[in-house]
């Protein structure tokens, strides 16, 4: 058995590092380590910031984001296209999506995927607000952006089904080919794909 090196507050340091995603035990004892040795300089304000994130941060009652205000600050943006809303995954969706700059338009975070084998049903996802958000009447389209897994595109026809009748224009977004990808290195699901996908040039 290996002898313990450090003191119990430092292990519970590495302990918590190597429960975010990214970080394994090894991984998890280099940024300990790190952190400890520039202690004022990194340990402090993270500490700092940390504590306030916990205090502060919250999660939006319209549309699931991540802020510290609610309604967050996409939902009460008046810049934005209210009218047209991406729906995604998780919170990290929708930032990736928000690093494109390519839409300004508001969003839904579902909370995950549609996924029986897991015990995650309808009612365990933010699938209701998304519907009652359309019902409202101000929404003209929903572009599905969620991933292009089976969970994914369950997800996507059960919220279909679920705005059957509805005034509202379902889109969902292109798969196939990616930008600078090379057809030989592709894998047929995602060939299959971009055929079926296939534009008029």
């Amino acid at each position: 058995m290996a002898k313990r090196v450090t003191g119990p507050e430092i292990e519970k340091l590495i302990q918590l590092l190597a429960k975010v995603p990214g970080l394994g035990p090894r991984s998890a004892r280099r940024a300990a380590l790190h952190l400890v040795k520039k202690k004022d300089q990194l340990l402090g304000p993270l500490a700092d910031a940390m504590v306030e994130a916990h205090r502060k941060v919250r999660i939006c009652s319209c549309c699931g984001n991540v802020d510290t205000s609610d309604p967050c600050s996409v939902c009460t943006d008046e810049r934005r296209d209210h009218s047209c809303i991406i729906v995604v995954e998780d919170v990290a969706d929708l930032w990736a999506l928000e690093r494109t700059g390519a839409m300004n338009t508001a969003y839904h975070v579902l909370g995950g995927t549609l996924s029986p084998l897991d015990g995650v049903g309808p009612d365990d996802l933010n699938i209701r607000g998304l519907v009652d958000r359309v019902v409202k009447g101000e929404v003209r389209e929903l572009i599905i952006a969620v991933n292009a897994t089976v969970e994914g595109q369950t997800t996507a026809h059960y919220i279909t089904d679920q705005l059957d009748g509805l005034d509202v224009r379902i889109t969902r977004l292109a798969h196939g080919v990616p930008v600078g990808g090379e057809l030989d290195y592709l894998d047929d699901g995602t060939l299959t794909a971009a055929l079926r996908a296939r534009t008029v040039i």
